[in-house]
């Protein structure tokens, strides 16, 4: 238990300060990406993988690791460029998104480095509609570009985005009417999704894109001399985002005495033990892994019907 505890520690030590710890990798030729390594859940040699007829061409296999099977998805074929070739000496880095585990194969893995998210920026402009980058980032003045990786799922293995029928009822569409809900997320697919969610409820959506917005946002707000519940029902609040994380962003707003009892809910594809200690530390309402529509459309209901 100590040692669990240890762990805990460790990790919650970054929340609430806008840092995070990358784990940079090479797809296919020189360019560097990274993860956040609270996805990452091992890396490992490419093990022996099993075909799988019909599947997604990204899904280069399936494989047997630590007495579960998984896909594991090619990192290059996913983003456009050609599959890798020499799976001998290549890499597969076993993730947690969304509740689901997945391999990703990659040409090698580099380090860890640890960073803050004001160094976290967004794609910048012109990178095209289908791009696959969610943020870059300068490591040793070298580009480091953090792939969405939500999109890559979303693309590979669809999930369902519609409201079980009978979940919301007449009357509580009809009180999401007079709401409105921000929603914060840098991944353009999980904006998307939640969006879609959320009007299909009835509430207004105002949508952002990283925590620094947000904050700006709901800073000027409180500073005009209005109360954020009177603006918004609730903050939904991805934790990943370049300029400033989520947990930050809770901290921020339980630490400003004018946004005193605003609804924050902490929603995210990070997954694992230590997202209870996290949302405890930085004051947030609650936690909901990404994405089941059911599940985030029972969030808001609920908030509706305690207002």
């Amino acid at each position: 238990m100590a040692g669990v505890l240890d762990a805990v520690n460790q990790r919650t030590q970054l929340v609430g300060e806008n840092r995070l710890e990358l784990l940079l990798f090479r797809v296919n030729g020189q360019q560097i990406y990274g993860i956040n390594v609270f996805k990452v859940k091992e890396v490992l040699q490419c093990p022996k993988m099993t075909i799988l007829p019909g599947s997604n061409p990204v899904v280069r296999g399936v494989a047997h690791i630590r007495s579960g099977t998984i896909p594991i998805m090619d990192m290059s074929l996913a983003t456009g460029n050609t599959g890798l070739k020499d799976l001998k000496n290549a890499f597969v880095i076993i993730t947690e998104y969304n509740l689901k585990t997945q391999g990703f194969l990659v040409a090698g893995v580099e380090r860890i480095i640890n960073m803050n998210w004001e160094d976290i920026h967004p794609p910048p402009k012109g990178t095209g509609r289908e791009h696959y980058l969610t943020a870059v980032t300068q490591v040793d003045k070298q580009l480091v570009e953090i792939i969405d990786v939500e999109k890559i799922l979303a693309e590979v293995s669809p999930i369902n985005e519609e409201i079980s029928a009978g979940l919301i009822s007449p009357e509580i569409h009809k009180r999401a009417q007079s709401h409105k809900v921000l929603i914060v997320d840098d991944s353009k697919i999980a904006r998307k999704q939640i969006i879609r969610c959320l009007e299909n409820i009835g509430v207004e959506v105002v949508a952002l894109e990283d925590g620094r917005q947000a904050w700006e946002h709901l800073y000027s707000i409180a500073d005009s001399g209005r109360r954020l519940q009177d603006e918004y029902m609730m903050l939904i609040s991805d934790i990943e985002m370049p300029e400033m994380d989520g947990y930050t962003l809770t901290t921020r707003i339980r630490a400003d005495s004018r946004m005193a009892g605003f609804h924050v809910v902490l929603h995210s594809s990070l997954s694992g033990v230590f997202n209870k200690a996290m949302v405890e530390k930085v004051g947030a309402d609650d936690f909901i892994a990404k994405f089941d529509p059911d599940v985030l459309a029972g969030q808001v209901s609920r908030q509706i019907e305690s207002l």
